[in-house]
């Protein structure tokens, strides 16, 4: 079998290893295609290589790679676009690398192996660790249709090793007998077998549990110190559709997923002007939390944004692209908490920001 010839990625070990699984049989030497460039793609944080007069594309020649090897990066990189292709190295050398599809991607300046690593490897790892664990399940093109949002659950891992809350608590041994995906499309079921550390130092008995995997989320209520009044969104719930409830469009605060290696604050800034029009001031952290730890993993880094809120500046808005409708309205800060102290909302964040926004507000309209 000719060697292989990797240019991008696939140099960072750590990502190699997760779509290998076992990498210590690859002998693995630099080496140089001449006659072609390395480029940055503009459409993600990932490389595409092009012929060019005089380039010298660097990268690893890849030997002793099995038909076991052959058929897992096959997998993965025709997930992306990626076939591979006959090409000779330097010195006449023959091997094969993967080669984009023409015109599939848009070269935009250099690239460097050292700069992705350190602001995209870990986030690439855990994606390529779930894109492989479908091996056998899903095909290539279900794998590249569910790529943004397994490229966020990447994220929300990532930001997971930075939680600030519960340093007093228990951290408890957990021995995971199994971990089974059930269901994965734009969100994720998985079902777990474990047992953990109970508080008397003890093993809990073995326990079945379900848990529902989704992204991070960034969620903002935006606020108008000198009108006194909120800005909320309203549209159709999939929740309350599923649960039999004779509301089906909601109040809420303005929502969206974190992209992959997006900041909170960002998103929170993105998803305003995005869902509502909305441009905003200072962010004002309200909390960090689980929506339901007992059977998700979604994670709300949750706002109050100060902003200039206009008669004028309701409407509908949303992305096409992502089949939203959304309605956006004002309301004055009492009636947002009749609303609340009524229990006529029933949005968990929004109840939460309208009561912390009642303790601070005294202070946000004097400040303004």
């Amino acid at each position: 079998m000719k060697p292989l010839f990797f240019f991008g990625t696939l140099r960072h070990p750590a990502l190699l290893q997760a779509v290998l699984g076992e990498v210590a049989h690859i002998e693995l030497t630099p080496a140089l295609l001449p006659g072609y460039a390395i480029k940055a793609a503009a459409e993600g944080p990932f490389p595409m290589i092009l012929p060019a007069e005089g380039g010298d594309g660097t990268g690893l020649l890849a030997e002793r790679i099995t038909d076991a090897d052959l058929a897992r990066l096959d997998y993965y990189e025709s997930a992306f676009g990626y076939d591979l292709v006959d090409v000779t190295l330097q010195y006449g050398r023959a091997a094969r690398t993967y080669m984009p599809q023409e015109n599939l991607w848009t070269p935009q300046g250099p690239w460097s192996l050292d700069d992705w690593a350190r602001d995209w490897g870990a986030i690439s790892v855990i994606a390529a660790q779930e894109v492989m664990s479908y091996l056998g399940q899903k095909s290539p093109g279900e794998i590249a249709t569910m790529f943004p949002m397994i490229r966020a659950r990447a994220w929300s891992q990532v930001n997971a090793a930075q939680s600030r809350h519960s340093a007093d608590m228990l951290h408890g041994r957990i021995d995971m007998a199994e971990r089974t995906r059930k269901y994965a499309r734009y969100f994720a079921v998985d079902e777990l077998r474990l047992r953990h550390e109970r508080f008397d130092g003890t093993m809990s008995e073995k326990m079945l549990r379900a848990v529902f995997i989704a992204a991070d989320a960034a969620l903002v209520l935006p606020y108008d110190p000198v009108r006194d009044r909120v800005l909320l969104i309203e549209q159709m719930r999939v929740g309350p559709l599923a649960r039999g409830d004779t509301s089906l469009w909601h109040l809420e605060p303005i929502a969206g997923r974190l992209d992959p290696g997006e900041p909170a604050q960002t998103a929170a800034r993105r998803e305003a002007v995005e869902e509502a029009g909305v441009e905003l001031g200072a962010l004002h952290e309200v909390a960090e939390c689980y929506c339901s730890p007992g059977n998700s993993t979604e994670f709300y880094y949750i706002y109050v944004g100060l902003a200039d809120l206009p008669d004028d500046i309701t409407g509908v808005g949303g992305l096409a692209d992502e089949d939203e409708d959304i309605r956006s309205h004002l309301m004055d800060f009492d009636e947002l908490m009749r609303l609340c102290d009524n229990q006529l909302i029933a949005n968990a964040p929004l109840v939460l920001m309208a009561y912390w926004l009642a303790r601070h507000r005294a202070g946000l309209r004097a400040a303004s």
